[in-house]
């Protein structure tokens, strides 16, 4: 997403909730920004971050991304409940309890110390490189790929969606306790948001490009700071990869528009082709 999408975006955000604020919401006020993998969320939530800080609101953006369990937690779900949950990503490969703990931090005085997950080596980054964030927050920014997702029916986890989900999860074991992860302590984490951002994208299949980009922007980061690249992944590895997070992307962009605060439907270049604003709940 370029620069003027992002700022195009984050205008269309700040507007409903400038209202929302006007109207003496309880602070910190928790938006919630949802989308796919590539969609631009990071970029969206920076531009949205410096106009509330330009106009004198302390914001914090907290990423669900960052909240993703170590390598050697998932290892341990991948020998005691599926081998699939080795891969981050779905519900019930995060810190769900510590993303509840930041959040309540961010309402009281102090500094707060946001964790790191370092994706070119698939683990959470040492303490010691956590960012201090102020608090208290008046704003919130809390994004992610599935941030206010909602849980499927027991009848929609019955067939696969995607090869996957055939042979690697044939009796649906590993599906089924997603979802319960995400019926239980997600909902709870998810309560806690004021005003819910949905970057829809066209549809899963722009998702497997947009994911390739940011595997290049990656391993070209790392390439100019002179840092290993062997934990990036190439587009064969990328193609699997996204099948995990296939059903719930195609759930979200079926279920989520109905009920979204804000709702911005994106092309395949990322260009806002609808938006709707408004109270949705």
């Amino acid at each position: 997403m370029s620069l003027e999408q992002a700022a195009a975006i984050a205008e269309m955000i700040e507007k409903p909730l400038r209202l929302r604020l006007v109207e003496g919401a309880a602070r910190p006020f928790i938006v919630g920004l949802c989308g796919a993998q590539g969609s631009g969320k990071t970029t969206v939530a920076a531009d949205l971050g410096q106009k509330l800080e330009a106009s004198g609101l302390s914001t914090a953006i907290l990423a669900l991304d960052d909240l993703y369990l170590p390598r050697d937690a998932r290892e341990s779900l991948a020998r005691n409940v599926h081998p699939l949950l080795v891969t981050r990503g779905v519900p019930g490969t995060h810190d769900v309890a510590l993303g509840q703990s930041l959040l309540d931090a961010l309402a009281r005085p102090g500094t707060v110390k946001f964790p790191r997950f370092d994706k070119a080596t698939d683990t959470r980054k040492p303490v010691a490189e956590w960012e201090g964030v102020e608090a208290p927050a008046d704003v919130i920014i809390f994004e992610g790929w599935c941030v206010g997702a909602r849980p499927q029916t027991d009848d929609a986890l019955a067939a696969p969606v995607n090869a996957l989900e055939r042979d690697e999860d044939h009796d649906g074991r590993w599906r089924r306790w997603v979802n319960a992860q995400l019926a239980g302590s997600y909902q709870a984490l998810f309560t806690c948001i004021d005003m819910l951002v949905l970057l829809a994208a066209p549809g899963f299949k722009v998702v497997s490009a947009w994911r390739r980009e940011q595997e290049d922007a990656l391993r070209q980061a790392l390439t100019d700071q002179k840092q290993d690249t062997n934990g990036t992944l190439d587009d064969r590895q990328i193609d699997r990869f996204i099948l995990h997070y296939q059903r719930l992307t195609e759930h979200i962009l079926t279920e989520m528009p109905q009920r979204a605060d804000v709702f911005v439907r994106l092309d395949a270049q990322r260009r806002p082709t609808l938006v709707f604003q408004g109270d949705k709940s």
